[in-house]
């Protein structure tokens, strides 16, 4: 096999990967009703019950427009240490992370 070949092999994969990440990244209806309900309850429990803030700040569109998604991600994950935010990593995925960040910047739903 020349190089050629093996480095477009070593891309499609790469390709493909990418690809079934993208897809893993939608969570089942199913889950996503959880992901709301764990929003709404968990969250909600210190943000305020429609998240307009509370012990932590309000997770509106309009509050998280100037963060970064990644760094919003990576909050619910790992928490933020040394204040009531805890890690969120052994109930969900950073996947689902990601979703909830990206349904919070458009307005959760209901």
């Amino acid at each position: 096999m020349s190089i050629d070949s093996a480095l477009l092999r070593l891309l499609t994969a790469c390709c493909l990967v990418g690809l079934a990440g993208a897809t893993a990244a939608e969570p089942s209806p199913a889950r996503r009703q959880e992901l709301i309900h764990l929003v709404r309850q968990d969250c909600g429990s210190c943000h305020g019950m429609t998240l307009q803030g509370g012990l932590g700040p309000a997770l509106l569109p309009r509050t998280l427009a100037d963060k970064p998604a990644e760094g919003l991600v990576a909050t619910i994950v790992y928490g933020r240490p040394g204040t009531a935010m805890p890690p969120w990593q052994g109930f969900l995925a950073e996947e689902e992370a990601r979703w909830i960040v990206g349904r919070l910047l458009e307005g959760f739903p209901k």
